[in-house]
């Protein structure tokens, strides 16, 4: 088995087998690109078969000359699982990567916004410009449903139970989930769709996409990261901030408030609860205050 035999198989099967999304699958396959462009610039004619743990940790070494500990230890987490498909698959009896640790790295907490800088940003939205509605109803629903920058783009108008107060939405790996919508997220989506989406010509294909652009078509991440970045350049506000801080506010205000920590695992689509466990880590204070108010030994 060749190089490019094994990465066509292990494409199969990270879709129909895993059921991956399609940026999913292509930064796995570009893990294993990394490394058969080393072997290629370095004249080693070991196959997938053949590669031996010495190969990879000569890889690794010269990839850690020129990417972070965390991409690092990425590279190193997606070629553990190329060579456990490569043993599933009776093509090999060892995985050459089990004795290679990735490289210690400290959690990256979330940067979030305070419910004032999601209303100073929200207010300074143009709402003179047919766009200005359309960004304003975004907004509220990155932050009031706590979507991912792709959930948003890629929401329809058949996704839309506003009777029972629920949106659907499809998330990482096509998996559908519904969240809850509050009135006033509600309240704005409505306004764009009768004042302004409505008198849009929407070119073909894109008939129940919700959000559009001037073209009447899908918008695309870059252009919501764009709208951001512009009004926060507006209202100064220094951080650096995406449509995935608006996620992270969500849950993180949530958590704030009360939210119990599974409630808010289901709305965001997390598979495993310790990638939501994130959020515990974000406001020590609030936490602290919690304890002070709620345990029955908080004084003597």
């Amino acid at each position: 088995m060749n190089w490019k035999l094994a990465q066509k198989d292990y494409q199969h099967y990270l879709k129909i087998e895993r059921g991956l999304a399609d940026n999913s699958i292509s930064n796995y396959l570009l893990d294993v690109e990394k490394l058969v462009l080393f072997l290629e610039s370095n004249s080693i004619t070991e196959t997938p078969i053949q590669i031996q743990k010495q190969t990879i940790q000569q890889f690794i070494y010269e990839i850690a000359k020129i990417v972070n500990p965390r991409s690092q230890a990425r590279i190193i987490s997606g070629l553990k699982s190329f060579f456990n498909y490569l043993v599933f698959e009776d093509y090999r009896t060892d995985n050459p990567m089990d004795l290679i640790e990735s490289p210690k790295i400290g959690r990256k907490l979330p940067d979030t916004l305070s419910e004032e800088e999601i209303n100073e940003l929200i207010k300074a939205i143009d709402l003179s410009k047919p766009e200005g509605e359309r960004n304003r109803a975004m907004l509220e629903t990155l932050y009031g449903c706590g979507l991912r920058v792709s959930e948003l783009t890629n929401l329809q108008i058949s996704d839309l139970y506003f009777e029972e107060d629920f949106i659907k939405v499809t998330g990482k790996g096509d998996k559908q989930r519904f969240v809850p919508i509050s009135d006033i997220n509600k309240k704005y989506i409505n306004i764009y769709k009768k004042e302004i989406r409505v008198h849009q010509t929407v070119q073909k294909g894109f008939d129940d996409i919700l959000f559009l652009n001037r073209r009447g078509k899908q918008l695309t991440r870059a252009m919501v990261f764009t709208i951001i970045k512009q009004l926060a350049d507006k209202i100064g506000l220094r951080k650096n901030i995406s449509p995935h801080t608006f996620r992270h506010s969500f849950a993180t205000h949530l958590l704030e408030n009360g939210a119990d920590l599974r409630a808010i695992q289901q709305m965001l689509g997390h598979e495993s609860i310790t990638t939501t466990e994130v959020y515990m880590h974000v406001d020590r204070k609030h936490l602290a205050e919690v304890m002070n108010k709620f345990h029955p030994r908080k004084t003597d």
